[in-house]
Parts: C-alpha cells; structure tokens; sequence
C-alpha cells in the first residue's frame, strides 16, 4: 500500500477549493498515519511547463507546506493529467509490488480523475477516502457538485473504493 498525494502544489492548495478546511485536515492525519505505520508516501506534481506559473523554479510549483514532504519521499513530476505517463512511477510501483493505492489530492475532475482510472487499467486497487481531493467551480458544476459527482457516482465501485477516512485510517493501520 503507498499514499499517493497528486498535485497539492502552493499555487492551487488553497482556500478557494472545495471543502479547504477539510480537505487540509484528512489529507494531514493520512500522511501522519502512513508515517507512523511505515507507509510509503510518493507525491506528484504537475508541471505546465517553461512560461506557466505551476513550473520548476517558480514558488507555487512546490509542495503545499503542511503536506511537505520529508527528504527520503519520492517526488516525481508530471506534464500531464495521468501520473503514470512518462513519469517513472509505473515502474517503480510494479518494481516495489505494491497492490493498493490511496489517492489523494487536486484536481478531482483532472488530475485525481486520471490518476484514479489510469492507476485502474493498469491492475492497483484504489481507494479514494472522502474529503481528500478537491477542486474549483468551473462554468458546467459548482466544485461541490463536481466532487459528489467523482467520489459518489464515477469512481465508487467502479474504479476506486471510494470510503471514510476512518474506514481508510484503519486499513492503513493493519
């Protein structure tokens, strides 16, 4: 089992997500969680490239403070929706026989959308706990009804176990 934390960057962790408050709470107790029970936390992050505010060298390309990572956690980068394009982490999951995946992280109808199915088709057992990926408004679905819509009808039972985050705090307890 990893805890995979996909994109929560400075430039877009911030309070106009959906759920922030929440969002910041659970995704710290699962990283404090898999810390404490030996629990591989990889991150990724998204980079838009050479002239984009979320790039290498820019400020808000990096990790959001609270979810810092430590220095022996694996960081790979993305330039696309899927992290397992491109990326190495394909590899590296298969290479250390890891079977589940708890996702987390931005954007819910982007980037966690992508990871949830691609990491799907490519044969890992998701699990997306509640209240752990966010987004934005955009001019279809207020970020509410964008969330209720991947967590509750695309994902859950079809891609992912989508379940609480007491349910997933004890399955990484075991």
């Amino acid at each position: 089992m990893v805890l995979l934390v996909v994109d929560t960057q400075k430039l877009i962790t911030n309070a106009d997500l959906y759920n922030f408050d929440i969002f910041v709470s659970n995704i710290k107790k699962l990283i404090k969680t898999a810390r404490e029970n030996n629990i591989e936390i990889i991150y990724v992050r998204h980079d838009d490239g050479v002239g984009q505010e979320l790039t290498k060298g820019k400020d808000g390309f990096e990790i959001y403070k609270e979810f810092e990572p430590h220095k022996d956690e694996k960081i790979f980068d993305k330039t696309v929706n899927s992290p397992f394009k491109d990326t190495g982490l394909l590899e590296y999951l298969i290479k250390i026989q890891t079977k589940q995946i708890i996702v987390v992280g931005l954007q819910t109808d982007y980037c966690i959308d992508a990871t949830v199915k691609c990491g799907f088709e490519h044969g890992f057992k998701i699990i997306v706990p509640n209240g752990t990926n966010s987004t934005f408004d955009n001019k279809y679905m207020s970020a509410k009804e964008t969330y209720n819509y991947y967590n509750e009808f695309m994902w859950n039972g079809r891609y992912a176990d989508c379940i609480s985050i007491e349910q997933t705090l004890e399955l990484m307890k075991r």
